[in-house]
């Protein structure tokens, strides 16, 4: 087995010269965490550059960047003050930290075997607090292997937070995580009762996980919104796009330990980079906590 462990340091960054990082105590308003699925990072590295511009989180993780290490655009991110820790593979799957302060640690993977899915699992390891980056499978179709995998795939996820947190640590989870928890979280839920990202399996198995410790910081906050981040290109209601017709789901989730989670003060999805041309089909959600 492969050591999954890759601790960083800023004396052994690569173009750490380059990097304006911000410490947490130096932070005048809530610190600022986002994720955003970016279907290929060198598609939307521009559009990702721009909005790091605009909102200046301190952390944005990043999924299915579906590019291997080597050609990760990190000077680019390094360039605009963050640092840049990833795993991925070519065409699929891949998971980035984007962070404007160095992680005492950065892992990759569940780290339960050979196959420990580094690129779908990056976890980060900041004084006072760790962030984890998922891109949960999708799981296909409910009848295929892939549905059974993304089944077990969560309760791997359980064992590994059980595995490195106790209930009372301050974590954040976030990502794309296929799952659309509630009735609100779909649109015509009907519909979908047997769609891999609102079956009751996976529905229960999200929920088995989060039991573990965690709570959905936006359900905190606006118990009774429905709000989408992700909107299916090939979905054309009435010769409209899903987007125009407001018709998607919510699987891209902010989720925190208690005591993180009474912290957050605000959280938010930014529609606008999804009506850019050439946009990914998710968006971006940034929450904010009184770290």
């Amino acid at each position: 087995m492969r050591e999954t462990m890759a601790y960083i340091h800023h004396h052994t960054l690569e173009g750490f010269d380059r990097i304006l990082f911000i410490p947490w105590a130096t932070i005048s308003r809530p610190m600022r965490l986002a994720t955003f699925n970016a279907n290929s990072i060198r598609v939307r590295q521009k559009a990702v550059l721009e909005w790091l511009k605009m909102h200046q989180p301190e952390v944005l993780c990043l999924q299915e960047t579906k590019v291997q290490d080597p050609q990760f655009p990190r000077a680019a991110f390094e360039e605009a003050g963050y640092g840049a820790y990833f795993r991925g593979m070519k065409s699929y799957n891949g998971v980035a930290i984007l962070s404007r302060q160095v992680p005492d640690a950065v892992l990759f993977g569940l780290g339960d075997g050979p196959e420990s899915d580094e690129p779908r699992l990056a976890h980060a390891r900041y004084q006072g607090f760790s962030v984890i980056n998922t891109y949960i499978p999708q799981g296909y179709l409910i009848e295929s292997p892939k549905y059974a995998y993304k089944l077990e795939w969560f309760k791997r996820l359980r064992r590994y937070f059980e595995k490195n947190f106790k209930p009372s640590d301050p974590v954040l989870w976030c990502g794309d995580l296929n799952v659309a928890p509630r009735d609100l979280d779909v649109h015509h839920p009907e519909k979908h009762l047997t769609h891999v990202c609102f079956h009751e399996d996976a529905k229960k198995a999200y929920a088995d996980t989060l039991s573990s410790g965690f709570e959905d910081v936006f359900l905190k906050l606006y118990p009774s919104r429905q709000q989408f981040t992700f909107w299916d290109y090939r979905f054309r209601p009435a010769g409209q796009s899903s987007l125009e017709a407001n018709l998607g789901w919510r699987i891209d989730h902010i989720l925190a330990t208690a005591d993180l989670a009474k912290r957050c003060v605000q959280v938010e999805v930014d529609i606008e980079p999804r009506k850019a041309p050439q946009a990914s089909d998710h968006t971006f959600l940034w929450a904010e906590f009184k770290i």
